[in-house]
């Protein structure tokens, strides 16, 4: 089977149609369904009442159970799968809800539209919905820069990374790709309550995302209205990010639009003091954040061409 084709199907359904409001209100969607299996071995397997050591042992079994499951369900569905074109169709429609590619820029492109028109307040209530900062210390620089940042982090975690594992092994690669950034992002936090159990979610998201990462920079890199000042700026920034990963596509945005990201933000009433990515850089306006679209759109094109030219080859 092609492996490589059956992204590309997957990548061209969701640009088409995304994953329609009436389907996700009658079945839900896949990452819904993992969300209620991580909440039940959350809820069952991480006592408080455990020491750190008991409970980091029971979050690396946590987490390999959700991951195994995963896995061995897309080894069973492409199993079931003949040979031929017809059957990367199929396991292209069965990978289709696991890429993000309409929905991200959906969100993204929910934001710069009142952004553009001066609706500081609605734009804060569109950027609320993507990054988990607080909105209400959000000026213009900061609402562009936060969706700036949620879209070229995105677009690698939720496009790209799964794409990349999807074409290397089937539906067992992307199935098990989406446990592990829904792990992460469920229980990969230091908390009181997820700092030992969510230590192996974390650390397996990193090297998940380790290669997926730095091609969605090289991507951004290729697509820039400057691809030398964004080469130069993920090659010397992204390693200053809090992320091993999140900085590469980051910095390679700041350095095609021209501009600083990450800096200090605000979460929950706190300043958390991160670096700049490209720090002598001017802030984004919201044009800037339409720019930062545009190369999305057209580095996703990139990658389905691609892919593409592997099935055919």
């Amino acid at each position: 089977m092609g492996f490589a084709g059956a992204m590309v199907v997957a990548m061209a359904v969701d640009a088409l149609v995304g994953w329609p409001s009436p389907l996700f209100a009658r079945i839900g969607h896949p990452v819904t369904w993992l969300g209620r299996l991580i909440t039940a071995i959350d809820t069952a397997w991480n006592r408080p009442s455990d020491p750190p050591s008991l409970r980091r042992v029971a979050g690396i079994a946590g987490a390999l159970t959700v991951i195994a499951l995963s896995a061995a369900l897309g080894w069973v569905l492409q199993s079931m799968l003949s040979s031929g074109w017809i059957a990367v169709v199929l396991a292209g429609l069965l990978a289709w809800p696991l890429v993000a590619l309409r929905s991200l820029g959906d969100h993204v492109a929910a934001v710069a539209g009142p952004l553009q028109a001066g609706d500081i307040a609605g734009a804060r209530a569109a950027v609320s919905r993507i990054v988990g900062r607080d909105p209400a210390a959000l000026d213009e620089a900061g609402i562009a820069r936060a969706a700036i940042e949620s879209l070229a982090e995105n677009a690698s975690d939720g496009i790209v990374a799964p794409v990349f594992w999807g074409a290397l092994f089937g539906l067992p690669g992307i199935l098990g790709y989406k446990a592990i950034n829904t792990l992460d992002s469920m229980i990969g936090h230091r908390t009181e309550r997820h700092e030992a159990f969510g230590w192996a979610a974390a650390r397996i998201d990193d090297v998940a995302n380790f290669i997926p990462a730095r091609l969605t920079g090289f991507l951004f890199v290729l697509l820039a209205p400057r691809p030398s000042e964004a080469l130069s700026c993920m090659t010397r920034d992204a390693r200053r990010h809090r992320s091993p990963n999140a900085g590469w596509p980051e910095a390679a945005m700041a350095g095609a639009l021209g501009v600083r990201l990450s800096g200090p933000r605000v979460y929950h009433g706190s300043i958390t003091n991160e670096p700049w990515l490209n720090a002598g850089a001017r802030d984004p306006i919201p044009a800037d954040l339409m720019q930062g679209l545009t190369i999305y759109r057209r580095a996703m094109l990139l990658l389905a061409g691609v892919l593409a030219i592997l099935a055919f080859a």
